[in-house]
């Protein structure tokens, strides 16, 4: 079932709950990309803060109505980022849950926001909430706002391949697979009140994902002449460009057992199958207002 609601309209949330009488709640809604964030800020404060209040709040109403048994079965896993925790120099130790947060642009703010209204919530009221801190994830169905999904795009196309700043910026990368497959974890075996990490040891540098994505292409489907290298197109850095994220999972992987199964070349590689097989997907959802806002962010950087 596939209801299309927006999570700051109460009286809909109500009769979602009353409807489906759900054993938990996943909490996945968010606006989460960075530039979007600093050109609209305020969508991002309504969705990932007022958004998460109303769905805290309706969640609340719900579980204190459930019966005792039911009451303590019941989960609110709260899906979050790492970029709540700022930014690393090079020699920074990696993320830990208990790293102080220090976000460095509206959407990690207002992400950092919806953290502390679910911890709240578990420490005001006592709802059994779960919250995860993932790094940058990849994969098949990635909206193509993201770095992966772009670069494939705009390299079958012919487009530049925009790289922000000198490149150096190093993400921690983590296959979608992974990601569920510790969700499932943290719901199932997760402590109330707890946070995890979510990490798959895979730090690079943006200009070193960019150009392995590229020999991939290069392979896959090699152009006429030429490398799809020679696409690529340096531009005016993001402001308050984050230098590294680094996720520290141990606390995941000693506590409730899990551990990524892809590594970051086995996993890219199934990420350029995956859109080369299903173009005509990625050509549908990047049209319209998206193809508008691609133009207007980068064209101002070019």
């Amino acid at each position: 079932v596939f209801a299309r609601v927006d999570i700051c309209d109460r009286a809909a949330l109500d009769a979602l709950f009353a409807e489906h009488k759900p054993r938990a709640v996943l909490h996945f809604a968010a606006e989460s990309h960075v530039d979007r964030s600093i050109h609209g800020p305020a969508d991002f404060v309504q969705t990932n803060v007022v958004g998460t209040f109303t769905l805290l709040e309706a969640t609340r109403q719900y579980w204190n109505a459930l019966p005792e048994a039911d009451k303590a079965a019941f989960r609110f896993l709260h899906v979050s980022t790492d970029e709540v925790f700022g930014s690393l120099s090079a020699t920074d130790p990696q993320f830990s849950e208990t790293t102080p947060y220090a976000p460095n642009s509206p959407y990690s703010a207002t992400k950092a926001g919806s953290d502390h209204l679910v911890r709240a919530y578990h420490h005001t009221y006592g709802l059994p909430t779960l919250t995860t801190n993932c790094s940058n994830n990849y994969g098949p169905y990635q909206f193509p706002e993201k770095l992966i999904p772009l670069m494939i795009a705009n390299a079958l196309a012919g487009k530049p391949l925009p790289v922000y700043g000198d490149g150096q910026n190093v993400r921690d990368w983590l296959y979608v697979g992974d990601h569920c497959s510790a969700i499932r974890e943290v719901l199932a075996r997760g402590v109330p009140g707890e946070t995890y990490n979510v990490g798959g040891w895979n730090e690079k540098k943006n200009l070193e994902v960019v150009h392995t994505l590229c020999d991939l292409l290069d392979a896959q489907r090699p152009k006429a002449a030429g490398s799809y290298r020679d696409q690529i197109t340096y531009v005016t850095d993001r402001p308050g460009h984050d230098r590294r994220y680094a996720i520290d999972a141990r606390k995941l992987e000693r506590e409730l057992g899990w551990k990524p199964a892809e590594t970051f070349e086995t996993g890219l590689a199934k990420t350029v199958a995956w859109y080369l097989d299903n173009q005509a997907w990625a050509d549908e959802v990047a049209s319209g207002e998206y193809r508008k806002w691609v133009e207007t962010n980068y064209a101002q950087r070019a």
